[in-house]
């Protein structure tokens, strides 16, 4: 049977866009002659996002109404290869993607390391209720896969923050770690699960023996485990222009900026630095005076789309 994960989102009031995020691991060699009739089906429908096909599977998120994304589900499911794919379901309040992308890739997420295939071995899955005992374990390594913009936001009580700037980076940063082996259990999250299962292959094939990850990401965590009972601190940055979320799979606070997209807070917002659309603390001693001015012309722009109801692509 095939398990659907869904969110606690009751129903389209819940939001104006249902958010499909999905990936699914599987030897897919025919993925070049997909991309079409897929771009297609998702342009008829109405559903935006992205979703990268490669040989070893497929990954993305996309988001249109219930009906749009439910056609998009059964069309790859009906594919041999994906009939067992999961996905997890979230609302955000407006369309969170400008256009539709279907893209081939050497890689679903790319970490850079040849022979590492979580069809053949992978960490052990963890359901989010049995989670929070598991980074509690004294005899427990807790590691956020993530990029560094990422975890600045949000992050698992006790985690380690490896601070990578991609995900290439991981592998090395496994390597010149070797206090990793100071404890016999390892446990890796990520976003939605799919860097993870990347990720727990890689340390297997390394050497680690006991090495879990969380079922479904933070995503599901986030959805499935009360706020009362939860060690996730702050919100999960997701990728699309919700920017985050927090428990309960509500949008959060945070908006992107434009200059450097990195997430900030209602608190940067107050900055002598942060100009919309032009700079923020993070990024305003790094960028020239003629850097802001062609920020500024672009901005410019989006408030003469927003004037017109419409939607400028540089948004």
């Amino acid at each position: 049977m095939t398990n659907i994960l869904t969110s606690t989102a009751a129903g389209p009031q819940a939001g104006s866009s249902l958010v499909a995020a999905l990936y699914h691991f599987a030897r897919f060699e025919r993925y070049e002659g997909v991309r079409e009739p897929l771009q297609a089906l998702c342009d008829e429908n109405g559903v935006k996002g992205t979703l990268l096909l490669a040989r070893e599977g497929i990954n993305g998120t996309i988001a249109g109404s219930d009906q749009a994304i439910a056609t998009v589900l059964a069309y790859l499911r009906a594919q041999p290869e994906f009939k067992d794919l999961e996905h997890k379901e979230s609302r955000a309040s407006k369309m969170p993607f400008l256009r539709m992308k279907v893209r081939l890739k050497q890689e679903i997420v790319t970490m850079g390391v040849e022979d590492i295939d979580p069809n053949q071995i992978v960490g052990t899955y963890v359901d989010p209720k049995d989670w929070n005992a598991l980074i509690a374990d004294p005899e427990t390594i807790v590691i956020d896969t993530r990029n560094d913009y990422e975890t600045a936001i949000g992050i698992f009580k006790g985690a380690v923050d490896p601070k990578t700037k991609t995900f290439r980076e991981f592998p090395d940063w496994v390597k010149n770690n070797t206090g990793l082996h100071n404890k016999p259990k390892i446990a890796m999250y990520c976003t939605g699960g799919i860097r993870c299962e990347k990720a727990t292959a890689f340390m297997k094939q390394q050497g680690f023996d006991e090495v879990y990850h969380l079922k479904g990401g933070i995503l599901k965590y986030l959805e499935e485990v009360p706020q009362e009972e939860s060690l996730w601190e702050g919100a999960c940055f997701v990728f699309d222009e919700r920017v985050s979320v927090t428990h309960g799979l509500k949008e959060g606070e945070h908006k992107l900026c434009h200059a450097c997209r990195e997430p900030i807070t209602p608190e940067v917002m107050t900055s002598p630095k942060y100009e919309e659309g032009v700079s923020c603390p993070s990024c305003y001693d790094t960028r020239t005076e003629a850097d802001r001015d062609r920020y500024r012309q672009r901005q410019f722009q989006i408030a003469l789309a927003r004037q017109r109801g419409a939607r400028h692509l540089g948004s």
